[in-house]
Formats: structure tokens, sequence, C-alpha cells
């Protein structure tokens, strides 16, 4: 049972996360949500995660505070950085917080605080968004060979490699990612095994997992992301809008290839794709996606979001990775948008059951072109109604007070 609690309202609970909303991406956004949600239902929740500029060391809010401490410069989290910071996991402020606590949560990378908390007898949940341990680059993809990753032990030093070129990083950055991505994958697993419960996203993500580390099974447990409030937008154009951003795997090359395989193949229909994420590059580039129908932004803010959304009918998801799960159908759907999705991971999952849900194979440009057609071809009238009926399914379906409660229930085992 959780150490000192007689009850769930007033259960101190300890976020330990690099990154914490707005930075990150979906698993930074649900462990934002989850601390105010948690928060907002009587447990005291405090957040440790990095400081950036023009931020605020600690800021309270009710039953949720966030100490924001000076762990690492880069914009982006890194799953290494935080075995760097030896000092901080043995200070003093950190020792005092752990026992605080009656629950430790983990729901990123900072896997060298198990061993502590188990030290002082407090238990500790680790929630999984991507598939740390299995796979050390958190995809359960090998790049190199185009497809999902089976291997058990050793990961492919090539998949390495040409993931992190993929991302962009040097030759020297990607002889170090190697390295420490080889070695250090064990000790994520045996961390890991010490933790009391691990939580999965998506059914899919917990099948791969277990799968490949049949001895998780037991501690395992599957519990769907919070949703984040987010109204309706009523439909005032006929474009599509691409939200993954320049990264392979993300599937922008197969957009691409299905803008072009309409145009030359299906009596050159033009399909306008509003893309975020994806930078022009060169002259010659800009005007290649222009052609294509593709208006591209570099970052986006919540007010160029909206925009984006009143031009467009639907959103699409051509990942060929098994997304753990979909932030993006989320939003999309709440929005009222249709949403034309790679078949596979957790995607599947998140839409099972919207009306306004059109799936392809993963990778298959051709399908991809053929549902961006029929979508355009649909009457504004139908489009905005399958939209909505999306939106009423995935509200029913990620209710947050039932999501609040599994994680509640959970708690109770602990």
């Amino acid at each position: 049972m959780l150490y000192g609690c007689s009850m769930m309202s007033g259960t101190r609970i300890l976020f330990l996360s690099e990154l914490f909303y707005p930075h990150g991406s979906g698993g930074e956004l649900a462990t934002f949500l989850y601390a105010k949600l948690l928060s907002k239902a009587g447990f005291n929740v405090v957040v440790v995660t990095n400081r950036f500029v023009s931020e605020s060391q600690i800021s309270k809010d009710e039953n949720l505070i966030v100490y924001r401490l000076p762990l690492f410069e880069e914009s982006k989290g890194n799953k290494y950085l935080m075995l760097q910071r030896f000092d901080i996991l043995v200070s003093g402020f950190m020792k005092k917080l752990i026992k605080w606590a009656d629950l430790v949560y983990i729901p990123r990378y900072w896997y060298s605080v198990i061993p502590l908390a188990k030290a002082y007898g407090r238990p500790v949940i680790v929630h999984l968004h991507g598939y740390l341990p299995i796979c050390p680059l958190s995809i359960s993809y090998d790049i190199s060979k185009n497809a999902i990753c089976n291997r058990n032990f050793l990961c492919s030093t090539r998949c390495i490699h040409m993931f992190d070129r993929a991302s962009g990083r040097s030759l020297a950055e990607s002889l170090k990612s190697l390295f420490l991505n080889t070695i250090l994958k064990p000790f994520f697993a045996s961390t890991l095994n010490l933790s009391d419960a691990i939580i999965c996203v998506s059914k899919s993500q917990r099948n791969i997992l277990i799968r490949r580390a049949p001895s998780l099974r037991a501690k395992t447990h599957v519990i769907y992301n919070p949703l984040p409030e987010l109204p309706y937008t009523d439909i005032e154009g006929n474009g599509f809008g691409y939200f993954g951003g320049s990264h392979p795997l993300k599937g922008f090359h197969v957009l691409c290839r299905a803008l072009a395989y309409a145009r030359a193949n299906e009596g050159n229909i033009a399909l306008m794709v509003h893309a975020a994420g994806v930078e022009n590059g060169t002259l010659n580039h800009s005007k290649w996606m222009e052609r294509l129908g593709i208006i591209s932004y570099k970052r986006l803010d919540r007010i160029q979001v909206e925009k984006i959304y009143s031009q467009i009918r639907g959103v699409v998801i051509p990942s060929l990775l098994p997304e753990t799960y979909s932030y993006v159908a989320c939003e999309a759907s709440l929005k009222g948008r249709v949403v034309i999705a790679s078949d596979i991971g957790g995607i599947p999952e998140v839409l099972n059951g919207c009306p306004g849900a059109f799936l392809f194979r993963a990778g298959d440009y051709k399908q991809l072109a053929d549902k961006m057609i029929a979508v355009k071809d649909l009457s504004r009238e139908t489009v905005a109604d399958l939209g909505l009926r999306n939106r009423e399914v995935i509200l029913k379906k990620f209710d947050n007070r039932q999501i609040i409660g599994e994680f509640t229930n959970l708690l109770l085992t602990l």
C-alpha cells in the first residue's frame, strides 16, 4: 500500500519529468494534464522539471507546485541528460521531496531516481510514452529495414546511426548516440524492473512491449492519455492539415508522394495541405512543395493552429512507425475534422469507432492519395457531420474523469 496513505485525497505525488508542457511533445502534454487533473481531484502534486529562459523557479496553483531547476541547456530533452546530473539526484532537495512523497511518478526518462526512491521505500510508477526499454530509440522501428523492429536483445547499430542522421544530427553526435544507446539500454531495462507499476498508453503499445519483454507483463497496465480541452472549429476551407514535422518516420515524404501521384495519375487533382513543422529549405525545395500544394509552417502558436484548422476539412497522419498513441488524431477529432491515418500502432485503437476516420496501409502513398481525394469530394456538410461525430466518440472514449479514476485505482494496488 502507499506509504503513509490511508485515503486517496491528499496523497502526495512527486512528478520527475525533464520537460514539462509547453516544452516537449505528446508525452509532456499528457504529464501536464495528469498533474492538473490529479491536483484538482485533491491530490498534492509536486513537479520537478528543467528551467528554461524567462521561466520562474517555482509556480503554484492550488495543490500543484512546479519546481524548475537548471538541469540542462538544450531546447529539447534527451534521455541521457539526467544520468549526468548525479548532483541533483543525491541533493538534499531531491531526498527531501522523495521522503515527502507517497508515490514517485516517472513519465519520461528520469530512471536514475528509481533506485533512490525504492531505497526510501516509495512506490514508483513509470509511464511509457514510447518503447524504451525494448528500443533505445523508443520507436520500435528499424529504419535500416523500413519495418517494425522485432529484435529482442541487441539493437541494430545501423538503425541507430540512420535514425540519428535522419534527425539532423552531426556525425559526431551520431557516434556519441550510437555508443550511449548501445551501452545504456541495459541500465534502463534493469531500473524499469525495480518499478512497482508501468503504464502504457495503448493496448497496441503494451502488446509490443510484453512480446519483447514478457517479464514486465504482470506490472504493465493500459491507461489512455487524458484529453486537452479544445473547442470545435467551423470549417471554412477545403484543405488538409499535417502536423508531424519533417522526420522521415512521421511520413512527410509519403504525403508528398501521394500529392504528386494525385496530380500525375488521378486527373491532375490538386490537394492543398497545410504542413506544420516543415521547413522550405532551398529555393528549389520551396518551389517543389508549392507545386505539390504544400503550405509549410516552421513553428505554430495556438492562434496560428486555430487559423489552420478553419482552413482544413481533414488531418493526415502518415506515420511509418507504430505510434504508441496519437494526440494529433485526438486533437483533429476534437476540432471536428475527419482523420486520414496510417493503420499502424496505437492509431487505429485511438480512432476505433470514429465514423470520420479513414485508415490506409502505412507507407502506401497511392492509398493515401485515394483517401484524400475521396474526402475532398465529400460535401462540406458531410465532412462537418463526420467531424462532429468523431468529436463525440473521442470525448466519450477518453473521458478524463474515467482516466483519472483508472489511475487512482492503480494507486490503490501499490
